[in-house]
């Protein structure tokens, strides 16, 4: 089916990556290309995406003995899981309205320099014309090459790819244990009764059940296919990682690495609860960010569905401000956004989601020059918004900001900084920004000149021994957000 991991190994020792941690943490964890584009764009789209009902744990839920809201739905509108099974979702999925050059578009209007499919979710099911898993979406459901499709198209539009993986918890851990038969470290719930416990050949691949080495080799397969095929320029990984030996994810690094080495590609790994050394990987936070300036570059993955990550019948969506103001807060503090599309069953991306992130992307046209390319300042910012804390570690993603709370970036050449107003600030007010002024960082006795950006207007401003006032000038202020460049000498 696959050259053999060991051989894999053993090919390995001549490249400049080992699989060792010393030898991995020689690979840079962030290219300066991934640090420069700071958003992205992802979707979850699978079988999961046929009920379209709560959200994409729709598999995990179904086969659970208890009754669930989802199993209940289940069996109300399809039967019982024992006649219909996850599998029997496969020719419902049709995508017959799936565009991928459409979506390339749409991607990069909407401000994304990077963009990609969830290749394969927790359910097993592949995005991808697959030899190793039979349960892909080129042999089943749409009979298209998603991720092929769409990776071409991104390229053409000049975009970096990314390709995510969720499927560390496909692997039935529970056989053997019936206490956690419906155990949170399986996604499947294991029964006997149901054909999660199916030993056929190809089921059995879907569903997880198999020897825990040989999943994590077919794990290994699985991800190398990805990378063979389409060559990737960031591979990410959910959470649940750390159920896969230590010794299985150094060979795909050291894998992944020395493949990027032979194209000249510059690569990166992104994983969540530092599942992979930071020296050469980037932390994701999941829905939400860091509270405070991060040393390092690091990602947050949020969606823009208000209650699931797939499409689902009635999901709503945040707003364009909601998402662009908790956008620009990430990006203060050295942070980068991975934002969730929800495609439905059809392969149609609804009116709302376009609306939406194609206003952030009129946005971006305008202040781009703020975001791409640039670098936290020496602060983040202040303000005095109410910040809850995330559900994964961090804050939240949907904190709710206002003119008051203002942040930060700066040109990489350090001559100028850029000043955020989350919201529409009053015209006529004069704003102390104190945490810049010259007592702290005397880099701003050589303000020259502060510029509405995106316009010629110029600011008033003063700087005294402690603090830079700015005055709003007469112009027409942004509804979502409005910028100032204040210029250096």
């Amino acid at each position: 089916m696959c050259i053999s991991l060991s051989q894999l190994v053993l090919n390995a020792q001549e490249a400049p990556y080992k699989p060792t941690l010393e030898s991995l943490s020689n690979h840079v964890n962030a290219p300066e290309w991934l640090v420069d584009a700071k958003l992205g764009i992802y979707f979850h789209w699978g079988l999961y995406s046929v009920p379209a009902y709560s959200n994409e744990w729709y598999p995990w839920y179904m086969y659970k003995t208890d009754d669930n809201e989802v199993a209940k739905y289940h069996r109300e509108t399809y039967g019982d899981p024992t006649k219909f099974n996850y599998h029997d979702f496969a020719p419902m999925f049709t995508a017959e309205h799936f565009d991928a050059a459409n979506w390339a578009k749409l991607f990069k209007e909407a401000g994304a320099k990077f963009a990609g499919p969830v290749a394969i979710h927790h359910d097993g099911f592949a995005m991808w014309d697959s030899k190793v898993n039979p349960w892909n979406s080129k042999d089943k459901g749409p009979k298209k090459d998603i991720t092929g499709l769409l990776l071409k198209e991104l390229k053409k539009e000049g975009l970096k790819t990314i390709t995510t993986f969720h499927h560390a918890r496909t692997l039935q851990r529970n056989a053997d244990n019936p206490a956690e038969w419906e155990g949170f470290t399986s996604h499947f719930a294991y029964n006997p009764e149901f054909v999660t416990a199916s030993t056929d050949p190809n089921l059995r691949k879907l569903y997880g059940n198999m020897p825990a080495s040989e999943f994590h080799d077919y794990w290994f397969a699985e991800l190398k296919e990805v990378v063979d095929q389409y060559s990737p320029d960031i591979v990410w990984f959910d959470s649940w990682l750390n159920m896969i030996p230590e010794q299985y994810r150094n060979d795909f690094a050291a894998y992944y690495f020395n493949e990027a080495n032979k194209k000249k590609q510059e690569v990166a790994l992104v994983t969540k609860q530092y599942d992979y050394p930071k020296a050469f990987s980037v932390l994701d936070i999941e829905q939400g960010g860091k509270k405070d300036l991060s040393e390092s570059v690091w990602m947050t993955d949020v969606t823009l569905g208000l209650g699931s990550w797939c499409y689902t019948n009635g999901l709503k969506y945040k707003s364009a401000d909601l998402v662009l103001r908790n956008m620009i807060d990430v990006w203060s503090k050295n942070g980068i956004v991975l934002l969730n599309l929800s495609p439905r069953k059809d392969g149609v991306i609804p009116q709302e989601q376009r609306d939406v992130v194609l206003e952030v992307g009129e946005w971006l046209k305008t202040y781009g020059e703020s975001v791409y390319g640039t670098r936290p300042y020496k602060v983040y910012g202040f303000g005095n918004a109410n910040v809850a804390d995330g559900h994964f570690g961090g804050q939240s993603a949907e904190t709710q900001y206002s003119a008051d709370d203002i942040r930060f970036t700066r040109s990489k050449d350090e001559k100028t900084v850029y000043v955020f107003f989350l919201g529409k600030p009053e015209i006529g007010k004069t704003v102390g920004l104190r945490i810049l002024g010259p007592h702290r960082y005397p880099l701003y006795s050589k303000l020259k000149r502060v510029t509405l950006l995106g316009s010629d207007v110029e600011a008033k401003f003063k700087v005294d021994s402690d603090n830079v006032f700015i005055t709003i000038p007469d112009a027409k202020m942004d509804d979502l957000a409005t910028v100032f460049k204040f210029e250096l000498e």
